[in-house]
């Protein structure tokens, strides 16, 4: 609905990656009416098996480079040949590239079956129907997570139907949707009044980024929540994607626990070919700064997505050089968590932000170097309403005290099922008064 014509994207990058993966399999293009041989892991690549593999990956990021970077590259090209006088040289753009739904995802599966084929560690679809599905499953197309190829390749052939499996995707799909409509939202409009406001106190910048943390979290665990429910009613079974990563007792287990197939893609396909750990403390480290930025980058094409994921990578690469373990790792577990989630939070600045300086004003008022102007007192009258303290308190008690959804809708008493019928109903309630309710991670 949002542009029909960009589901002929999707089926290109389909019908690239089961060629390539049909053509890896069988060495060429002889062969096609036998069964799909088996994969067999340290299999010499071929010639023909490297060329399907590159025809895959860069037709998919070819894809995704244009319509997700085109504008960014094209501005950032004028910028830079003004800053040297040459305005005669800058482009007048023309174009105005709209970023297809999804195109961040569907391109990083298919181009993970593709990697995966190679490596000797799937066998290809040789039904297309059955590889189409799997691009194109609804329920975690636009927004994730993103579904490997080797975690449902059986269940896109055969999958078992039951009641306590579709019982527990309703309760995921409850979840998720009382997650984003009655937390992510209103948390969100108290983060929208911090970022916009010309000027804030240090307790009100604190406050926003919180509630920030506390939108996104909720907002894309909701998703999630949502996209493995449908999955569930269908017969599928998608991975977890998020362990409490806010309880986490440093950056690095943080992404152990967030985004995790993000996380876990970005490790098998970006970190581990460029050397990973395998060659010196110094090319891990280069390595970390580079997957992180652009991970970074990947979730948007501007530069303040770029810092956040330089400032993660360092990060990283500090406590990698420290054991793997921040510098106050003696601290008890709660202080650690707390000390973890008050660094998330600065970096979650950058994220927020439009801008590099707009960035850099919100830390500064959060570390009190800004005088708030007179006009900052009418901001308290926003932020500290009833409604959204109480709905702050509650998406602190469910990120620090909660149970996991994985873990709360493994087995559906009578009290959860009306718990979650309640939750339905009410968020069912609440999103018929609300005109505008995005997720987060449609913009990326």
């Amino acid at each position: 609905w949002a542009n029909p014509l960009f589901m002929l994207l999707m089926l290109f990058s389909t019908c690239v990656d089961y060629l390539a993966g049909l053509v890896q399999a069988y060495d060429g293009f002889s062969g096609w009416g036998r069964p799909v041989p088996e994969p067999i892991p340290g299999t010499p690549r071929s010639r023909t098996r490297r060329l399907a593999l590159a025809a895959s990956i860069v037709s998919n990021l070819s894809l995704l480079g244009f319509f997700k970077y085109f504008t960014f590259a094209a501005g950032n090209y004028n910028v830079l040949l003004g800053s040297l006088g040459l305005e005669a040289g800058q482009w007048e753009q023309v174009w105005r590239v709209t970023l297809p739904l999804g195109i961040s995802f569907y391109t990083f599966q298919s181009m993970s079956y593709s990697i995966d084929v190679f490596r000797g560690q799937a066998k290809p679809l040789k039904n297309f129907v059955d590889f189409a599905c799997y691009v194109a499953m609804f329920p975690q197309l636009v927004a994730g997570p993103i579904v490997r190829f080797s975690e449902v390749a059986q269940q896109l052939v055969s999958r078992t139907h039951t009641v306590e499996k579709f019982a527990r995707g309703v309760a995921f799909f409850s979840l998720g949707l009382a997650k984003k409509v009655l937390l992510a939202n209103p948390c969100g409009a108290v983060a929208d009044a911090a970022f916009e406001a010309a000027s804030l106190g240090w307790m009100e910048a604190w406050y926003g980024v919180t509630a920030y943390a506390f939108q996104i979290y909720f907002d894309f665990s909701g998703y999630s929540d949502m996209a493995i429910g449908l999955g569930l009613m269908f017969g599928f079974t998608f991975a977890k994607n998020f362990d409490s990563p806010y309880q986490a007792g440093s950056v690095t287990e943080f992404w152990r626990r967030w985004h995790i197939s993000l996380s876990t893609w970005l490790r098998d396909y970006l970190y581990v070919p460029l050397g990973g750990n395998r060659q010196g403390p110094a090319r891990a480290y280069t390595n970390l700064f580079v997957v992180m930025a652009l991970g970074g980058l990947w979730h948007g094409a501007a530069w303040n997505f770029v810092i956040w994921g330089l400032l993660h990578g360092g990060l990283l690469a500090l406590e990698r050089g420290h054991n793997k373990q921040p510098f106050y790792a003696r601290l008890p577990r709660p202080m650690r968590v707390g000390g973890t989630f008050v660094i998330l939070l600065f970096t979650w600045v950058f994220f927020r932000s439009p801008d590099l300086a707009h960035a850099l004003r919100y830390c500064a008022s959060m570390l009190g170097l800004v005088a708030p102007l007179e006009v900052a007192g009418l901001l308290r009258g926003v932020l500290y309403q009833p409604y959204h303290l109480l709905t702050m308190a509650v998406a602190a008690v469910v990120v620090w005290a909660g149970p996991q959804t994985w873990d709360w809708t493994g087995t559906i008493s009578w009290r959860k099922a009306v718990l979650i019928g309640v939750l339905f109903a009410l968020s069912a309630a609440v999103l018929a008064t609300q005109a505008y309710n995005p997720f987060i991670y449609f913009f990326f």
